[in-house]
């Protein structure tokens, strides 16, 4: 790589001494015909720094000092035409050799080639499918070798930090890799640029992983993105809470938007008192598509966010009389979908085939649309029924038309939760201050799933998981149920009490747990764990 630089800068430095030759050879003959023509022409003769003046106040177009005025014809278009090459000169000759020169001088140069390196992942061709799994493998402490060949997105992942080599296929750029001593090659081209790397990879003797970021097949990124949108909206595909639909009916989890008027905004949880006044015990709060959870005293309640509540049919009705800027989310009604492509259409069979009733969006008819239109058209939504439905599911394919149909929607109806498709992972944020109460890209998706792959255990999943388990009282017997030992020992949270045929949501300072009672514990699959090796159950 040396060698070549070197020879780069002598290539530059050779133009530009080429250029400085022909500026001095221009400079002298101009000069001496200038000479000529005002002895022989003007009758003025000139000497040859006099006219080494003019000659470079003309062609640096700078401007005249005592010559500006001639009188023969032949000396008058000399003069022009000496300035006409000037404006040449500064204009087209400068920006073709001198400011290339300095780019090319003081540029950060890509590099061609890495440190020897093992058991590191390459990546070929950068792109939103991989753009999350570079996250991933960075907090694994894995390292990354990616390829990419355009010269642009290859100088921006440099200027990133991340290991980056420009070069192209053709020139044997996957030799400079070290692939055979890579755990994994991940191709994310184009589908004749995969298979030739492929190849090209095996020729090399690398015997590893060949992992397609965006391969199509049965359980494609897309597919997995709607099954993750679907299981956004419904508690039917994923819900929010899971075990809750085995506990009977006494006990019902129930979601609730804090609106921005609502007298709950802004109050921490041990200032809002659900508990006291309400009968309810809330789980957990969803705050820009992220369920905050175990919630603490201090958490603040969010105008905007969604409460998870857990308590009785009463109690929860009675926190939505009580709670002024309260809004139960719908549980009934279709799900609106905005979009009939590949992820639109697996949301909707999803959906459908969990029981729900759905209805399709798009500009185009199809066997699953219900009206053709355009989402960002008010009067179509309406059509739709925009104010009945229980969530809008965006799966448009712009993330521009997705941030404009978010704004739509959150205006035509605030309540209604927005979940949003995002195609690239920067936008999500600007998604959410659109008004999204979800967002998820196929970045996310595509990252997870190769995470998984080359990680295994070590992925983070998209979801944090939230349960709810019925327990006997066994080793807990004349505790309260607000006992620190319980949650700080196991994670856990008591929601509530089956004592005989009574459902208790609320209990006062005197209450003690009984032998004979239930208890509903609220916390995440390993928090539920460690309560039972706490708590061991008979």
């Amino acid at each position: 790589m040396g060698e070549e630089k070197n020879q780069d800068m002598m290539r530059l430095h050779k133009r530009l001494l080429a250029l400085l030759a022909v500026l001095i050879l221009l400079l002298i003959i101009t000069t001496l015909l200038y000479m000529w023509g005002m002895t022989y022409l003007e009758g003025k003769p000139r000497g040859f720094w006099d006219a080494l003046e003019w000659a470079g106040e003309s062609l640096s177009t700078t401007g005249y000092g005592r010559d500006s005025n001639w009188n023969h014809p032949l000396m008058v278009s000399y003069v022009v035409l000496v300035q006409f090459v000037g404006v040449f000169l500064v204009f087209l000759v400068f920006p073709i050799y001198v400011i290339p020169f300095f780019e090319e001088r003081f540029e950060t140069r890509l590099p061609k080639e890495i440190p020897s390196l093992k058991e590191h992942v390459v990546i070929f061709d950068y792109g939103p499918p991989v753009a999350t799994l570079l996250t991933e493998l960075e907090r694994a402490n894995i390292a990354t070798v990616v390829v990419e060949e355009d010269e642009n997105d290859a100088r921006r992942l440099h200027e990133q930090g991340h290991r980056v080599i420009h070069g192209n296929l053709d020139e044997g750029v996957l030799q400079k890799t070290y692939l055979t001593q890579a755990r994994a090659l991940i191709v994310n081209s184009a589908d004749d640029r995969n298979a030739a790397t492929i190849l090209a990879a095996r020729q090399l003797g690398f015997k590893g992983a060949i992992i397609l970021a965006g391969a199509s097949g049965a359980y494609t990124p897309r597919h997995v993105l709607g099954a993750a949108l679907a299981a956004r909206a419904s508690q039917k595909v994923s819900p929010t809470v899971a075990g809750i639909q085995h506990l009977g009916h006494k006990l019902q989890v129930g979601e609730a938007r804090i609106t921005r008027d609502s007298v709950l905004g802004g109050k921490t949880l041990a200032e809002a008192d659900l508990g006291q006044h309400a009968g309810v015990t809330v789980i957990g709060q969803w705050i820009g598509g992220k369920l905050i959870t175990p919630p603490t005293p201090d958490m603040r309640l969010e105008p905007g966010g969604i409460l998870v509540l857990v308590g009785n049919a009463e109690s929860l009705q009675r926190f939505m009389n009580l709670c002024a800027g309260a809004r139960q989310l719908r549980r009934h009604g279709p799900f609106l979908i905005a979009g009939g492509g590949e992820v639109g259409r697996k949301v909707s069979e999803l959906l459908i085939d969990a029981g729900e009733e759905t209805f399709l969006i798009d500009t185009q008819p199809g066997p699953a649309v219900n009206l053709v239109g355009n989402v960002l058209d008010t009067q179509i939504l309406k059509r739709a029924g925009i104010d009945n439905v229980q969530a809008v599911i965006l799966a448009l394919n712009t993330d521009s038309t997705t941030l404009f149909a978010t704004v739509i929607f959150k205006d035509l109806a605030p309540d209604v939760p927005v979940i949003a498709r995002v195609n690239r992972s920067e936008n999500v944020e600007r998604i959410y201050a659109a008004g999204a109460d979800f967002a998820l890209s196929i970045s996310q998706v595509s990252g997870q799933l190769l995470a998984w792959r080359l990680l295994g255990k070590e992925s983070v999943a998209v979801d944090p998981e939230l349960r709810v388990i019925k327990v006997s009282t066994r080793g807990i017997e004349n505790y309260h149920p607000s006992h620190v030992d319980i949650r700080v020992k196991t994670g856990c949270s008591v929601v509530a009490v089956e004592r005989g045929e009574e459902l208790l949501v609320e209990f006062a300072p005197d209450f003690r747990f009984e032998a004979g009672d239930f208890i509903y514990i609220c916390g995440s699959a390993e928090a539920a764990q460690k309560y039972y090796d706490v708590f061991p159950q008979e």
